[in-house]
């Protein structure tokens, strides 16, 4: 099926590993323009030459550095008509564990990742024929975690808010949706399995792991899987859809909201 992106511009940020690198690869097989950004030029560069992709070194905490992405973008390719606020992290920590510091890092962390590239879009999104904002979030915005207290604070506020600009932009015909992950094969579950030390196959620690936690399907997603459903909300076909959110979770999420 013809995704109807072909010519069109979409801005991806944290697009040098994991889930983002997965997105900037399935947007241009689809024929879509591809401006991201990373924190690293070395890992930036990993991703490779391509005539449609536009790369930038920025951290997406710098208001003044997300500006020049976004006009850097628009200055190649002539506007933008997606993004997909991706950039992020997870803090492994409880309550006990966590500093004053730690909170104001990650709030501020998980907020500056939505609202300064969406301000610095926004104009630009505004004279796009078909725009759309992707909010790539965690199943944990909806059944908390302990071990990742701060994070799943922080990711609940983004669902609010994704959900409050779904209303607030739809006059301007931008629709904005979430995608919320569960345990997804990237970098960082690799690097959690190589501290481990663990005798055990990285198939079977995988295993061992979905187990834990619940994964219906009894395994760990992967990057590409969640590409693809970030690729779809941003399309034109799914031009009737707005203020929702979709679980790439392998059926570990519980809630039926």
């Amino acid at each position: 099926m013809d995704l109807g992106l072909a010519g069109r511009t979409v801005l991806v940020t944290g697009g040098s590993s994991g889930v983002g690198l997965a997105t900037v690869r399935a947007l241009l097989d689809e024929g879509a323009n591809v401006a991201t950004c990373g924190r690293r030029a070395e890992a930036l560069r990993q991703i490779g030459a391509h005539e449609r992709l536009h790369t930038a070194v920025c951290d997406i905490r710098d208001a003044d550095a997300v500006d020049a992405l976004v006009a850097g973008a628009v200055d190649r390719f002539g506007g933008l008509d997606g993004l997909v606020n991706n950039a992020g992290q997870s803090r492994m920590k409880s309550f006990a564990d966590c500093t004053t510091a730690d909170w104001r890092d990650e709030l501020e962390l998980k907020f500056d990742g939505v609202l300064h590239p969406l301000r610095a879009a926004l104009g630009h999104l505004r004279a796009s024929a078909a725009p759309s904002v992707v909010n790539v979030n965690a199943v944990l915005a909806k059944e908390p975690s302990p071990r990742l207290i701060t994070t799943s604070a922080a990711r609940a506020g983004i669902l609010n808010l994704s959900k409050s600009l779904s209303a607030e932009l739809a006059s301007d015909g931008i629709r904005v949706n979430s995608v919320c992950l569960g345990l997804i094969d990237t970098g960082q579950w690799s690097r959690r399995y190589a501290e481990a030390a663990t005798e055990q196959p990285y198939e079977h620690w995988q295993a061992a792991l979905a187990a834990d936690r619940g994964v219906a399907l009894g395994r760990l997603g992967s990057a590409d899987e969640v590409a693809y459903a970030i690729v779809a909300l941003l399309s034109p076909r799914a031009s009737y859809i707005t203020g929702t959110t979709v679980d790439v979770c392998g059926g570990v999420s519980r809630s039926i909201a």
